[in-house]
């Protein structure tokens, strides 16, 4: 019996290594290992995700991968379908030196005013860290007008956290239309949910083109546009220019086709853009009056609380800058900042504003004033406001 049963049992018998064998447990150390990384990876994905806000709207934050090229490398020159290289335009030579010095003094653009190259494409880092902003295309803009004092009204704007704006000039609408809305929209900085997207092309106000343009991107953009008396935005004007190029000639030269009949020369830029009343003109077919809000450049000087209280309530914005923002330098003669954006001490405008202006011949400057008086009135109707400049 008992050999039977052995019999049997190595019968049954099984080697070991045929049995599915049980996993050892992981070390102690390689456990720990993959909870710490495990712990970093939330931890890291917390702090990208709370500081991704604050990283959208950092004034000037420089992220890794997303700096632009344009500082460093030389313009790249178009080419056309072809693949050929475009002709230089020949340029005639003016008639007179009086045309030659109109040329000039139209010509000089300020280094604001030139167009910027689009940015490069943001790394994957940089978009990680900014993902919850993104770039939107401009609810509201400054459209005008040249030495108006758009500048001062953009830099006091970006003191409130739910403006953000690009600092140079995009000059889409009116050169640079045919790169796209895509081009356009990534000049433009990220913004959070409540926040405004704006930008300052005083030119735009005298292109013909630029009020379709904007209506056809949307028909709701606000419009800003700041007007100062056109005799002493001319004056500004040729300032600027003069301060470019010394040898173009005299401001009453420019100012007069024939000084001895008094007819003004509408041709010459300066003088061009302060009839305010024809250029409002070609924007009021494209948007309703109550969609434009003008501002007045010598009470933005003398009240600058005041006039950027309108233009916050314009915009749907809470009152946040008030008189605290500002105190006056007697010095440049305008009003500054206490605080500026992203930082903690006093700014001023540039010292290419604030220019000491050349002393006009009076006689000039009241012939300049009997002629814009009917385009001012006109103005006033048509804005329902009296800027008070006659």
């Amino acid at each position: 019996m008992g050999q039977r049963l052995s019999g049997i049992r190595s019968c049954l018998h099984v080697p070991s290594r045929f049995l599915p064998q049980p996993q050892a447990p992981p070390p102690p150390v390689r456990r720990k290992i993959a909870l710490l990384f495990a712990m970093l990876c939330i931890w890291l994905y917390m702090f990208l995700y709370s500081c991704a806000g604050s990283c959208a709207a950092a004034p000037g934050l420089l992220l890794l991968g997303s700096g632009s090229r344009a500082v460093h490398d030389p313009p790249a020159l178009s080419t056309g379908p072809d693949g050929a290289f475009p002709r230089l335009p020949f340029q005639a030579a003016p008639a007179t030196q009086l045309a030659a010095g109109k040329e000039k003094a139209d010509g000089a653009v300020s280094q604001e005013e030139q167009s910027p190259e689009a940015p490069d494409s943001p790394s994957p880092i940089s978009s990680f860290v900014t993902g919850s902003g993104s770039k939107q295309l401009p609810q509201a803009i400054i459209i005008g007008v040249k030495k108006g004092g758009t500048r001062a009204l953009l830099e006091f704007l970006r003191v409130h956290p739910d403006v953000r704006a690009v600092g140079a000039e995009p000059h889409f609408f009116d050169r640079s239309y045919d790169k796209g809305l895509a081009w356009y929209r990534d000049l433009m900085p990220r913004t959070l949910d409540g926040q405004i997207t704006m930008e300052k092309t005083p030119s735009y106000f005298v292109t013909r083109e630029a009020p379709a343009r904007i209506s056809a991107m949307s028909k709701d953009t606000k419009l800003i546009v700041v007007v100062r008396d056109p005799v002493t935005r001319a004056i500004s004007d040729y300032t600027q220019t003069l301060s470019k190029r010394p040898d173009i000639p005299t401001f009453e030269s420019l100012t007069f086709k024939n000084r001895t009949a008094g007819l003004i020369d509408t041709s010459w830029s300066a003088i061009q853009i302060g009839i305010y009343a024809k250029h409002l003109e070609h924007w009021l077919r494209h948007f309703p009056i109550g969609q434009m809000l003008f501002v007045s450049g010598e009470r933005l000087i003398s009240d600058p609380a005041g006039e950027l209280g309108r233009v916050q309530d314009f915009l749907g914005l809470k009152r946040i800058i008030t008189d605290k923002h500002f105190y006056f330098n007697k010095t440049k003669g305008f009003p500054c900042l206490k605080k500026a954006e992203g930082s903690s001490k006093p700014h001023c405008l540039g010292k290419t504003k604030g220019r000491t202006h050349p002393e006009i011949d009076r006689e000039v400057v009241q012939r300049l004033r009997d002629f814009y008086r009917p385009f001012n009135l006109k103005f006033y109707q048509m804005t329902g406001h009296d800027f008070g400049w006659d």
